[in-house]
């Protein structure tokens, strides 16, 4: 089984609660000064977007509270008018529902044992491949334990992966009770700082699973005991948390497909019911989507605010400085050529769908929602258009003829017109250059591709 590329953003996850969120403080802030029956009404239909959003009642009547107690104070901001402090306050009190930052906590000497548990298809074994590609980021190396006794294809599915990211594996046959001492013992071996266990998972939780679970957990002493749990199960995923919480001590949760469309209710109860933090959230399929967990951050994306810090930390990650500076120069003097923007191409591609990019950015959120189908597919045949060229027309795209642009069609799996349209395009931007001296229609022509 490999990773994907996945497609879909976080913000789809929270889009209808972000959105009535947002008419909410539109209308307070059409009011002026603020009355307590508006406060009062405003956070009715905060109270109802939040149990839409499949957020816990208990949670929701807690939180509720909290933000009515805190409006109705007199101490509010005297530069803000009380519209905005609403929102301040009711950003605050996610963040609070949220918990702090939680990162992983080592072992006093290594090597360090994180140990994954959940349900059979909470997405376990490939997180436990993101979570070493992650340590590795941070200058760490892992080696993944596969103990998943009941699925013999977990175990061939963590070694596939293993290869795909050029982290080891304990690829030892032997019993369950020997393979924490030889993990240890390779760990010891390799110089690697973590050992990273795939445990067993059930359609559903009984006494035999944690049985199993907490042996496992004995044998392996481990620093972290991370809960896998997908976000789409909504508050059938506080039930599961709870359960492995009082079955094995839980230290962590790491909420798999916050890209998908549900809810989002687990996320924003998950911490308070069980006073477990959040640890870790996967955005998508691709090795490199999984993200700490930064409630403040989280807290803006629901509020429509953006995440600039993330998009930041993603620019960085996918881009090479070197490069950079060579396309700049290239800017400037009007030299830039279709071979420049393959790589921009891809850069852009590293970063995430443009969907969860846009959706990073302050004021944004929205209208990532609204983007026409398809963006990512336009980005791929833009690439696949470039490519099928020769050198040559790349570097001169002015001798493509009808032949030429027939044969680029074919090989790239697009139409003439497809081709003619990007050329057509390439020469407006290079025409923009030229006329403004930097690069601003760039981003455009790359948002485009051809329609």
């Amino acid at each position: 089984m490999t990773l994907r590329a996945g497609k879909g953003k976080i913000g789809g996850m929270f889009e209808t609660l972000s959105e009535r969120l947002g008419e909410v403080f539109r209308r307070l802030a059409g009011k002026g000064r603020l009355s307590e029956k508006d406060i009062e009404e405003g956070l009715r239909e905060v109270r109802m977007a939040l149990l839409e959003a499949d957020v816990n009642l208990k949670v929701v009547k807690d939180f509720t509270a909290r933000v009515k107690e805190r409006c109705l104070q007199a101490d509010v901001l005297q530069h803000l008018s009380p519209a905005q402090q609403v929102v301040k306050i009711v950003h605050e009190e996610l963040v609070g529902l949220l918990g702090e930052k939680a990162p992983l906590s080592p072992a006093p000497h290594p090597p360090s044992v994180l140990m994954l548990v959940g349900l059979q298809g909470s997405g376990k074994t490939t997180t436990a491949a993101k979570l070493a590609l992650h340590l590795r980021k941070q200058g760490q190396r892992a080696l993944l334990l596969p103990m998943d006794p009941r699925r013999p294809a977990a175990r061939e599915q963590l070694m596939v992966l293993g290869r795909q990211l050029n982290v080891p594996v304990l690829e030892d046959e032997a019993p369950l009770e020997v393979l924490p001492k030889l993990a240890l013992e390779r760990a010891k071996e390799l110089g690697v700082g973590w050992v990273i266990a795939d445990t067993a998972g059930r359609l559903h939780i009984d006494r035999e699973l944690m049985t199993e679970l907490r042996e496992m957990r004995d044998r392996l002493s481990p620093s972290e005991v991370l809960l896998v749990v997908d976000a789409m199960t909504g508050q059938d995923g506080v039930a599961v948390a709870q359960e492995f919480h009082q079955g094995v001590a839980l230290t962590g949760v790491i909420l798999t497909k916050m890209d998908g469309d549900a809810r989002g209710g687990v996320a924003l109860s998950v911490r308070s019911v069980t006073g477990v933090p959040i640890k870790f959230m996967g955005t998508g399929e691709k090795p490199e989507a999984l993200e700490p967990f930064y409630p403040d951050r989280l807290a803006s994306r629901i509020l429509g605010m953006g995440d600039v810090l993330t998009l930041i930390e993603k620019a960085q990650d996918a881009w090479d400085e070197k490069k950079a500076q060579e396309v700049e120069k290239k800017l400037k003097k009007g030299e830039l050529g279709l071979e420049d923007v393959v790589e921009q191409l891809e850069t852009l591609q590293k970063m995430g769908p443009v969907s969860q990019i846009i959706g990073m950015v302050p004021g944004l959120g929205g209208l990532a929602s609204r983007l026409p189908e398809g963006q990512e597919d336009k980005l791929k045949r833009t690439k696949a258009i470039i490519q099928s060229m020769t050198p040559r027309e790349r570097r001169e795209p002015q001798i493509i003829d009808g032949s030429r642009r027939r044969r680029i069609a074919r090989g790239s799996g697009t139409t003439p017109q497809e081709v003619n349209q990007l050329l057509n395009q390439f020469r407006q931007m290079q025409k923009l250059v030229k006329q403004m001296g930097r690069g601003k229609g760039l981003m455009s022509m790359l948002k485009g591709g051809p329609q």
